[in-house]
Protein backbone atom coordinates (compact mmCIF):
# COMPACT_ATOMS: atom_id res chain seq x y z
CA UNK A 1 0.00 0.00 0.00
CA UNK A 2 1.07 3.45 -0.77
CA UNK A 3 0.60 6.49 1.56
CA UNK A 4 1.49 9.96 1.34
CA UNK A 5 0.52 12.79 3.60
CA UNK A 6 -0.55 15.67 1.40
CA UNK A 7 0.07 19.26 3.06
CA UNK A 8 -3.16 20.35 0.72
CA UNK A 9 -6.68 18.75 -0.29
CA UNK A 10 -6.27 16.98 -3.32
CA UNK A 11 -8.74 18.94 -5.74
CA UNK A 12 -11.00 17.51 -8.86
CA UNK A 13 -8.29 19.09 -11.16
CA UNK A 14 -5.70 16.76 -10.32
CA UNK A 15 -7.94 14.49 -11.51
CA UNK A 16 -8.53 15.78 -14.22
CA UNK A 17 -4.77 16.31 -14.64
CA UNK A 18 -3.76 12.96 -14.46
CA UNK A 19 -6.34 11.57 -16.77
CA UNK A 20 -8.64 10.75 -13.70
CA UNK A 21 -7.03 8.17 -12.54
CA UNK A 22 -7.40 6.99 -8.74
CA UNK A 23 -4.53 4.56 -8.69
CA UNK A 24 -1.55 6.18 -5.99
CA UNK A 25 1.00 6.19 -8.55
CA UNK A 26 0.71 9.43 -10.54
CA UNK A 27 0.38 10.98 -6.77
CA UNK A 28 2.83 9.68 -4.06
CA UNK A 29 5.60 8.81 -7.02
CA UNK A 30 6.35 12.36 -7.02
CA UNK A 31 5.12 12.88 -11.35
CA UNK A 32 2.22 15.58 -10.12
CA UNK A 33 4.88 17.54 -7.98
CA UNK A 34 7.62 17.82 -10.99
CA UNK A 35 4.55 18.87 -13.39
CA UNK A 36 3.85 21.78 -11.23
CA UNK A 37 7.12 22.56 -10.64
CA UNK A 38 7.97 22.37 -14.17
CA UNK A 39 4.45 24.60 -14.60
CA UNK A 40 7.05 27.36 -13.26
CA UNK A 41 9.69 27.53 -16.47
CA UNK A 42 9.16 29.96 -19.18
CA UNK A 43 9.14 27.60 -21.66
CA UNK A 44 8.80 23.52 -21.92
CA UNK A 45 7.04 21.01 -24.46
CA UNK A 46 5.25 17.78 -25.25
CA UNK A 47 7.82 15.48 -25.55
CA UNK A 48 5.90 13.91 -28.61
CA UNK A 49 6.46 17.47 -30.39
CA UNK A 50 9.96 17.17 -30.24
CA UNK A 51 10.00 13.52 -31.47
CA UNK A 52 9.73 12.04 -35.29
CA UNK A 53 9.54 8.55 -36.80
CA UNK A 54 8.13 5.83 -36.40
CA UNK A 55 4.44 5.99 -34.90
CA UNK A 56 6.01 9.67 -34.03
CA UNK A 57 8.93 8.88 -32.39
CA UNK A 58 7.40 7.19 -29.40
CA UNK A 59 6.88 3.14 -29.75
CA UNK A 60 7.19 0.07 -28.59
CA UNK A 61 5.92 -3.27 -31.17
CA UNK A 62 3.55 -5.91 -31.54
CA UNK A 63 3.65 -9.23 -29.66
CA UNK A 64 5.51 -11.88 -31.93
CA UNK A 65 6.45 -15.54 -31.78
CA UNK A 66 10.37 -15.33 -31.26
CA UNK A 67 12.88 -17.78 -33.21
CA UNK A 68 16.34 -17.77 -31.37
CA UNK A 69 19.00 -18.85 -34.32
CA UNK A 70 22.77 -19.36 -32.84
CA UNK A 71 24.72 -18.15 -36.18
CA UNK A 72 25.62 -14.76 -36.39
CA UNK A 73 25.28 -14.78 -40.83
CA UNK A 74 21.70 -15.70 -39.75
CA UNK A 75 20.84 -13.73 -36.96
CA UNK A 76 20.69 -10.36 -35.08
CA UNK A 77 21.12 -9.63 -31.57
CA UNK A 78 17.73 -8.88 -29.81
CA UNK A 79 17.71 -7.02 -26.56
CA UNK A 80 15.06 -7.61 -23.88
CA UNK A 81 14.22 -5.15 -20.82
CA UNK A 82 16.48 -6.96 -18.82
CA UNK A 83 19.32 -6.54 -21.20
CA UNK A 84 18.57 -2.85 -21.56
CA UNK A 85 20.57 -2.26 -18.65
CA UNK A 86 23.30 -4.47 -19.38
CA UNK A 87 27.33 -3.06 -19.48
CA UNK A 88 28.14 -5.16 -21.66
CA UNK A 89 26.22 -7.15 -24.95
CA UNK A 90 27.76 -9.71 -26.04
CA UNK A 91 26.53 -12.54 -24.27
CA UNK A 92 22.88 -11.36 -25.95
CA UNK A 93 20.22 -13.63 -27.10
CA UNK A 94 19.40 -13.50 -31.59
CA UNK A 95 16.52 -13.56 -33.10
CA UNK A 96 16.51 -14.46 -37.01
CA UNK A 97 17.63 -11.86 -39.13
CA UNK A 98 14.53 -12.79 -41.80
CA UNK A 99 11.80 -11.80 -38.61
CA UNK A 100 13.88 -8.83 -37.45
CA UNK A 101 14.27 -7.49 -41.49
CA UNK A 102 10.68 -8.31 -41.82
CA UNK A 103 7.83 -5.03 -42.98
CA UNK A 104 6.49 -6.28 -39.22
CA UNK A 105 9.70 -5.85 -37.19
CA UNK A 106 12.11 -3.91 -39.29
CA UNK A 107 11.44 -0.88 -37.24
CA UNK A 108 12.14 -2.55 -33.75
CA UNK A 109 16.43 -1.78 -34.78
CA UNK A 110 17.91 0.90 -32.66
CA UNK A 111 19.46 3.64 -33.66
CA UNK A 112 22.22 5.77 -31.36
CA UNK A 113 20.41 8.42 -29.50
CA UNK A 114 17.57 6.93 -28.84
CA UNK A 115 16.17 6.87 -25.15
CA UNK A 116 15.00 3.25 -24.06
CA UNK A 117 11.45 3.07 -21.81
CA UNK A 118 11.34 -0.55 -20.07
CA UNK A 119 7.35 -0.50 -20.42
CA UNK A 120 6.24 -4.10 -18.52
CA UNK A 121 6.77 -5.84 -16.09
CA UNK A 122 8.00 -4.87 -12.22
CA UNK A 123 10.76 -2.76 -13.35
CA UNK A 124 8.77 -0.65 -16.11
CA UNK A 125 9.96 2.73 -16.31
CA UNK A 126 13.52 2.39 -16.55
CA UNK A 127 15.70 4.67 -18.89
CA UNK A 128 18.74 3.55 -21.07
CA UNK A 129 20.53 5.61 -23.98
CA UNK A 130 21.57 3.57 -27.13
CA UNK A 131 25.03 4.14 -27.56
CA UNK A 132 27.03 3.81 -30.91
CA UNK A 133 27.97 0.44 -30.11
CA UNK A 134 24.10 -0.53 -30.03
CA UNK A 135 23.30 0.36 -33.72
CA UNK A 136 22.16 -2.86 -35.37
CA UNK A 137 20.75 -4.38 -32.47
CA UNK A 138 16.81 -5.36 -32.63
CA UNK A 139 14.85 -4.68 -29.35
CA UNK A 140 11.67 -6.50 -27.75
CA UNK A 141 7.96 -4.96 -28.01
CA UNK A 142 8.40 -4.59 -24.09
CA UNK A 143 10.59 -1.80 -24.49
CA UNK A 144 9.53 1.67 -25.72
CA UNK A 145 11.71 3.38 -28.04
CA UNK A 146 11.76 7.51 -27.83
CA UNK A 147 13.22 8.51 -31.09
CA UNK A 148 14.01 12.24 -30.85
CA UNK A 149 13.60 14.77 -33.81
CA UNK A 150 17.45 15.97 -34.37
CA UNK A 151 15.48 19.28 -36.01
CA UNK A 152 13.83 20.26 -32.44
CA UNK A 153 16.30 18.94 -30.16
CA UNK A 154 19.61 16.89 -29.31
CA UNK A 155 19.13 13.37 -28.32
CA UNK A 156 21.46 14.02 -25.55
CA UNK A 157 19.93 16.31 -23.45
CA UNK A 158 16.03 14.48 -24.08
CA UNK A 159 18.10 11.55 -22.55
CA UNK A 160 19.27 13.17 -19.66
CA UNK A 161 15.87 15.09 -18.74
CA UNK A 162 14.24 11.39 -18.85
CA UNK A 163 17.01 10.06 -16.80
CA UNK A 164 17.18 12.66 -14.08
CA UNK A 165 14.94 12.74 -11.17
CA UNK A 166 12.25 15.12 -12.89
CA UNK A 167 12.21 12.61 -15.98
CA UNK A 168 12.52 9.74 -13.19
CA UNK A 169 9.37 10.95 -11.23
CA UNK A 170 7.15 11.69 -14.59
CA UNK A 171 8.45 8.45 -16.25
CA UNK A 172 7.47 6.38 -12.82
CA UNK A 173 3.78 8.52 -12.51
CA UNK A 174 2.67 6.88 -16.13
CA UNK A 175 2.82 3.48 -15.10
CA UNK A 176 -0.45 1.18 -14.98
CA UNK A 177 -1.60 -1.95 -13.73
CA UNK A 178 -1.30 -3.64 -10.52
CA UNK A 179 0.12 -7.10 -10.54
CA UNK A 180 1.79 -6.31 -14.06
CA UNK A 181 3.22 -2.97 -14.62
CA UNK A 182 2.70 -1.71 -18.42
CA UNK A 183 3.46 2.14 -20.55
CA UNK A 184 2.27 2.40 -23.36
CA UNK A 185 3.21 5.50 -25.87
CA UNK A 186 0.28 7.98 -25.36
CA UNK A 187 1.00 7.46 -22.10
CA UNK A 188 3.89 9.35 -21.91
CA UNK A 189 3.80 11.78 -24.94
CA UNK A 190 2.49 14.92 -23.24
CA UNK A 191 5.55 14.65 -20.56
CA UNK A 192 6.65 18.39 -19.98
CA UNK A 193 9.98 18.82 -21.56
CA UNK A 194 11.95 21.56 -20.08
CA UNK A 195 13.95 23.91 -22.95
CA UNK A 196 17.08 26.01 -21.88
CA UNK A 197 18.21 27.13 -25.37
CA UNK A 198 21.70 26.31 -27.15
CA UNK A 199 24.29 26.54 -24.96
CA UNK A 200 23.12 24.23 -22.05
CA UNK A 201 21.36 22.17 -23.95
CA UNK A 202 24.29 21.33 -26.12
CA UNK A 203 26.47 21.19 -23.57
CA UNK A 204 24.37 18.25 -21.59
CA UNK A 205 24.22 16.39 -25.08
CA UNK A 206 27.73 16.23 -25.48
CA UNK A 207 28.45 14.56 -22.31
CA UNK A 208 25.66 12.37 -22.54
CA UNK A 209 26.98 11.62 -26.09
CA UNK A 210 30.65 11.55 -24.61
CA UNK A 211 29.83 9.38 -21.81
CA UNK A 212 28.06 7.08 -24.57
CA UNK A 213 31.14 6.77 -26.47
CA UNK A 214 33.37 6.24 -23.73
CA UNK A 215 31.30 2.78 -22.70
CA UNK A 216 30.92 1.79 -26.78
CA UNK A 217 34.94 1.64 -25.95
CA UNK A 218 34.34 0.01 -22.87
CA UNK A 219 32.64 -2.60 -24.54
CA UNK A 220 34.90 -3.33 -27.49
CA UNK A 221 38.21 -3.23 -25.57
CA UNK A 222 36.62 -6.22 -23.53
CA UNK A 223 36.11 -8.18 -26.65
CA UNK A 224 39.42 -7.21 -27.42
CA UNK A 225 40.94 -8.58 -24.29
CA UNK A 226 39.09 -11.72 -24.90
CA UNK A 227 40.42 -12.21 -28.34
CA UNK A 228 43.81 -11.03 -27.48
CA UNK A 229 43.54 -13.74 -24.33
CA UNK A 230 42.91 -17.10 -27.04
CA UNK A 231 45.22 -15.99 -29.53
CA UNK A 232 48.19 -15.30 -27.27
CA UNK A 233 47.72 -18.52 -26.04
CA UNK A 234 47.45 -20.39 -29.10
CA UNK A 235 43.36 -20.84 -28.86
CA UNK A 236 42.16 -19.21 -31.60
CA UNK A 237 39.40 -21.11 -32.27
CA UNK A 238 37.82 -20.55 -28.69
CA UNK A 239 37.08 -17.03 -30.24
CA UNK A 240 33.98 -18.53 -31.79
CA UNK A 241 33.04 -21.68 -29.65
CA UNK A 242 29.57 -21.86 -32.08
CA UNK A 243 28.28 -24.16 -29.19
CA UNK A 244 25.11 -24.93 -30.26
CA UNK A 245 26.42 -25.73 -34.02
CA UNK A 246 28.49 -28.55 -32.02
CA UNK A 247 27.01 -32.14 -31.58
CA UNK A 248 24.86 -32.29 -28.99
CA UNK A 249 25.46 -34.29 -25.80
CA UNK A 250 23.81 -37.13 -26.28
CA UNK A 251 24.43 -40.99 -25.51
CA UNK A 252 27.79 -40.81 -24.16
CA UNK A 253 29.76 -43.20 -22.33
CA UNK A 254 32.17 -42.38 -19.44
CA UNK A 255 34.92 -44.89 -18.50
CA UNK A 256 35.35 -44.31 -15.18
CA UNK A 257 34.15 -41.36 -13.13
CA UNK A 258 35.00 -42.06 -9.34
CA UNK A 259 33.61 -41.05 -6.10
CA UNK A 260 33.73 -37.04 -7.08
CA UNK A 261 30.29 -36.90 -9.23
CA UNK A 262 27.98 -38.70 -11.19
CA UNK A 263 26.10 -36.34 -12.82
CA UNK A 264 26.19 -36.69 -16.68
CA UNK A 265 27.04 -32.39 -17.00
CA UNK A 266 29.65 -32.99 -15.42
CA UNK A 267 31.86 -35.06 -18.38
CA UNK A 268 29.40 -33.91 -20.91
CA UNK A 269 31.92 -33.96 -24.32
CA UNK A 270 31.13 -30.49 -25.04
CA UNK A 271 32.57 -29.51 -21.90
CA UNK A 272 35.03 -32.28 -21.48
CA UNK A 273 36.28 -31.18 -25.22
CA UNK A 274 36.80 -27.71 -24.48
CA UNK A 275 38.34 -28.17 -20.88
CA UNK A 276 41.01 -30.42 -22.63
CA UNK A 277 41.70 -27.52 -24.93
CA UNK A 278 42.82 -25.19 -21.77
CA UNK A 279 44.87 -27.77 -20.98
CA UNK A 280 46.40 -28.47 -23.88
CA UNK A 281 48.75 -24.92 -23.51
CA UNK A 282 51.01 -23.41 -20.92
CA UNK A 283 49.01 -23.07 -18.06
CA UNK A 284 48.14 -23.15 -14.24
CA UNK A 285 44.85 -24.44 -12.23
CA UNK A 286 42.81 -21.74 -11.06
CA UNK A 287 43.50 -23.29 -7.75
CA UNK A 288 46.97 -22.91 -7.75
CA UNK A 289 46.61 -19.25 -9.24
CA UNK A 290 44.30 -18.65 -5.97
CA UNK A 291 46.14 -19.91 -3.64
CA UNK A 292 46.76 -16.86 -1.00
CA UNK A 293 44.01 -15.05 -2.72
CA UNK A 294 40.16 -16.55 -3.19
CA UNK A 295 38.06 -19.12 -4.54
CA UNK A 296 34.75 -19.28 -2.66
CA UNK A 297 31.71 -18.22 -2.56
CA UNK A 298 30.83 -15.15 0.25
CA UNK A 299 29.59 -15.96 3.83
CA UNK A 300 25.80 -16.26 4.59
CA UNK A 301 24.17 -13.57 6.35
CA UNK A 302 21.13 -11.54 7.31
CA UNK A 303 20.41 -7.95 5.81
CA UNK A 304 20.38 -5.26 7.87
CA UNK A 305 18.38 -2.68 6.49
CA UNK A 306 19.73 0.95 6.60
CA UNK A 307 19.54 4.84 4.99
CA UNK A 308 22.16 5.35 2.73
CA UNK A 309 23.75 7.83 4.94
CA UNK A 310 24.93 4.81 7.37
CA UNK A 311 24.79 2.33 5.15
CA UNK A 312 26.38 0.59 2.23
CA UNK A 313 24.94 -0.45 -1.11
CA UNK A 314 24.59 -4.14 -1.46
CA UNK A 315 24.92 -5.33 -4.85
CA UNK A 316 22.81 -8.48 -6.01
CA UNK A 317 23.35 -10.81 -9.51
CA UNK A 318 21.11 -9.33 -11.40
CA UNK A 319 22.30 -5.41 -10.85
CA UNK A 320 25.77 -6.24 -10.79
CA UNK A 321 25.91 -6.72 -14.35
CA UNK A 322 24.18 -3.44 -15.40
CA UNK A 323 25.67 0.29 -16.36
CA UNK A 324 24.97 1.45 -12.77
CA UNK A 325 24.61 -0.56 -10.01
CA UNK A 326 21.18 -0.53 -7.99
CA UNK A 327 20.97 -2.26 -4.59
CA UNK A 328 19.58 -2.02 -1.41
CA UNK A 329 20.95 0.05 1.76
CA UNK A 330 22.06 -2.24 4.82
CA UNK A 331 24.01 -2.15 8.09
CA UNK A 332 28.10 -2.79 7.12
CA UNK A 333 28.52 -3.50 11.07
CA UNK A 334 26.32 -6.27 10.93
CA UNK A 335 27.17 -8.09 7.66
CA UNK A 336 30.58 -10.12 7.43
CA UNK A 337 33.86 -8.56 6.33
CA UNK A 338 33.78 -10.28 2.74
CA UNK A 339 31.07 -8.18 1.64
CA UNK A 340 33.73 -5.69 0.61
CA UNK A 341 36.24 -6.82 -1.89
CA UNK A 342 40.05 -6.04 -2.90
CA UNK A 343 40.31 -4.27 -6.49
CA UNK A 344 40.88 -6.71 -9.18
CA UNK A 345 38.27 -9.39 -7.65
CA UNK A 346 36.46 -10.96 -9.97
CA UNK A 347 32.84 -11.98 -9.44
CA UNK A 348 31.56 -15.21 -10.94
CA UNK A 349 27.88 -15.88 -10.17
CA UNK A 350 27.14 -18.45 -8.22
CA UNK A 351 23.99 -19.56 -7.79
CA UNK A 352 21.20 -20.07 -10.52
CA UNK A 353 19.51 -22.30 -13.00
CA UNK A 354 20.94 -23.09 -16.43
CA UNK A 355 18.69 -21.10 -18.48
CA UNK A 356 21.15 -19.43 -21.22
CA UNK A 357 19.97 -15.80 -20.77
CA UNK A 358 20.61 -16.29 -17.03
CA UNK A 359 23.73 -14.65 -15.16
CA UNK A 360 24.92 -17.62 -13.55
CA UNK A 361 28.54 -18.89 -14.58
CA UNK A 362 28.92 -15.19 -16.17
CA UNK A 363 31.42 -13.10 -14.84
CA UNK A 364 32.19 -9.27 -13.25
CA UNK A 365 35.07 -7.34 -12.39
CA UNK A 366 35.42 -5.21 -9.25
CA UNK A 367 37.59 -2.16 -9.94
CA UNK A 368 37.60 1.87 -9.21
CA UNK A 369 34.25 3.48 -7.70
CA UNK A 370 32.61 -0.31 -7.65
CA UNK A 371 34.70 -0.90 -4.40
CA UNK A 372 32.40 1.15 -2.36
CA UNK A 373 29.93 -1.22 -2.70
CA UNK A 374 29.00 -4.27 -1.09
CA UNK A 375 28.31 -7.48 -2.85
CA UNK A 376 26.26 -10.58 -1.62
CA UNK A 377 27.47 -13.99 -0.90
CA UNK A 378 26.00 -15.12 -4.49
CA UNK A 379 29.54 -15.04 -6.30
CA UNK A 380 32.71 -16.62 -5.93
CA UNK A 381 35.24 -14.40 -5.31
CA UNK A 382 38.19 -14.86 -7.70
CA UNK A 383 41.19 -12.89 -6.34
CA UNK A 384 44.49 -14.17 -7.67
CA UNK A 385 47.26 -14.77 -5.09
CA UNK A 386 49.95 -15.24 -7.85
CA UNK A 387 52.10 -11.94 -8.50
CA UNK A 388 52.37 -12.80 -11.91
CA UNK A 389 48.41 -13.44 -12.94
CA UNK A 390 46.78 -10.45 -12.43
CA UNK A 391 42.82 -10.67 -12.02
CA UNK A 392 42.68 -8.01 -15.14
CA UNK A 393 44.24 -11.06 -16.88
CA UNK A 394 41.81 -13.33 -15.50
CA UNK A 395 38.90 -11.33 -16.25
CA UNK A 396 39.61 -11.23 -20.12
CA UNK A 397 38.98 -15.02 -19.36
CA UNK A 398 36.49 -15.13 -17.68
CA UNK A 399 34.46 -13.40 -19.56
CA UNK A 400 34.27 -15.00 -22.25
CA UNK A 401 31.85 -17.96 -23.66
CA UNK A 402 34.76 -20.59 -23.26
CA UNK A 403 34.68 -19.86 -19.46
CA UNK A 404 30.92 -19.47 -19.28
CA UNK A 405 30.26 -23.53 -20.82
CA UNK A 406 33.31 -24.60 -18.74
CA UNK A 407 32.08 -23.05 -15.59
CA UNK A 408 28.50 -24.61 -16.39
CA UNK A 409 29.94 -28.05 -16.56
CA UNK A 410 31.09 -27.41 -13.05
CA UNK A 411 27.40 -27.46 -11.61
CA UNK A 412 25.71 -29.39 -8.84
CA UNK A 413 22.63 -29.01 -7.56
CA UNK A 414 18.66 -29.53 -7.95
CA UNK A 415 16.60 -26.56 -9.14
CA UNK A 416 19.40 -23.79 -7.90
CA UNK A 417 22.88 -24.54 -9.50
CA UNK A 418 26.25 -24.47 -7.66
CA UNK A 419 29.99 -25.13 -8.93
CA UNK A 420 31.67 -28.55 -7.58
CA UNK A 421 34.66 -26.99 -5.59
CA UNK A 422 37.49 -29.17 -7.15
CA UNK A 423 36.34 -28.97 -10.65
CA UNK A 424 36.38 -25.72 -9.80
CA UNK A 425 39.73 -25.26 -8.59
CA UNK A 426 41.25 -27.97 -11.30
CA UNK A 427 40.10 -25.62 -14.16
CA UNK A 428 43.37 -24.77 -16.32
CA UNK A 429 44.31 -21.34 -16.90
CA UNK A 430 46.33 -20.15 -19.80
CA UNK A 431 49.43 -18.54 -19.22
CA UNK A 432 51.15 -16.76 -21.85
CA UNK A 433 54.33 -14.96 -21.94
CA UNK A 434 54.83 -12.03 -19.54
CA UNK A 435 54.61 -9.12 -22.25
CA UNK A 436 50.91 -10.91 -23.44
CA UNK A 437 49.88 -11.09 -20.01
CA UNK A 438 50.29 -7.23 -19.19
CA UNK A 439 49.13 -6.12 -22.70
CA UNK A 440 45.56 -8.09 -21.85
CA UNK A 441 45.64 -6.67 -18.47
CA UNK A 442 46.32 -3.47 -19.55
CA UNK A 443 43.47 -3.16 -22.07
CA UNK A 444 40.80 -4.63 -19.37
CA UNK A 445 41.98 -1.61 -16.93
CA UNK A 446 41.84 0.80 -19.73
CA UNK A 447 37.85 -0.63 -20.54
CA UNK A 448 37.03 -0.41 -17.01
CA UNK A 449 38.71 3.52 -16.65
CA UNK A 450 36.30 4.43 -19.79
CA UNK A 451 33.59 2.83 -18.24
CA UNK A 452 34.39 4.77 -14.99
CA UNK A 453 34.74 8.12 -16.86
CA UNK A 454 31.83 7.59 -18.37
CA UNK A 455 29.90 7.68 -15.35
CA UNK A 456 31.64 10.81 -14.45
CA UNK A 457 30.31 12.50 -17.47
CA UNK A 458 26.80 11.05 -17.24
CA UNK A 459 26.55 12.52 -13.61
CA UNK A 460 27.62 16.16 -14.71
CA UNK A 461 25.43 16.37 -17.25
CA UNK A 462 22.47 15.28 -14.82
CA UNK A 463 24.12 17.73 -12.48
CA UNK A 464 23.74 20.55 -14.89
CA UNK A 465 20.40 19.61 -16.07
CA UNK A 466 19.06 20.17 -12.58
CA UNK A 467 20.49 23.44 -11.78
CA UNK A 468 18.94 24.87 -15.17
CA UNK A 469 15.65 23.35 -13.44
CA UNK A 470 16.13 24.51 -9.88
CA UNK A 471 17.63 28.22 -11.17
CA UNK A 472 14.91 29.12 -13.66
CA UNK A 473 11.81 27.69 -10.90
CA UNK A 474 13.82 30.23 -8.40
Amino acid sequence: MKIASLSNPVTSAWFREQGLRLDASPYVSGALKVKKLLELLPDTVPLASVTAGHNGGIFNGPMFRRVYLPDPEHSVPFLGTKDMMAADLTGLPRLRKTDAHSAALSYLELKPGMTLISCSGFNAGRRAYVRPDMDGIWSSQDTLKVQPDPKKIKSGYLYAFLLSRFGEALVRGSVYGSAVKHIEPHHIAGLPVPRFGERVESEIHELVEESAALRARHQAELVAATKDFFDSNGLPELNKLRWHQQDRDLGFEVASVGATSLRALNFAPRARQLIEQLRSVSGKSLGTICEGGSLRTGARFKRIDSNPEHGVRLIGQRQSFWIRPEGRWINESQAPDDIRLQDETILVAARGTLGENEVYSRSVFVTGPWLKHAFSQDYVRVVSGDPEVSGAYLFAFFRSDAAFRALRSFSVGGKQQEYHPRFLRELSIPIPPPADRDRIAATVRSAYQCRDRADVLEDKALALLTAAVEEATG
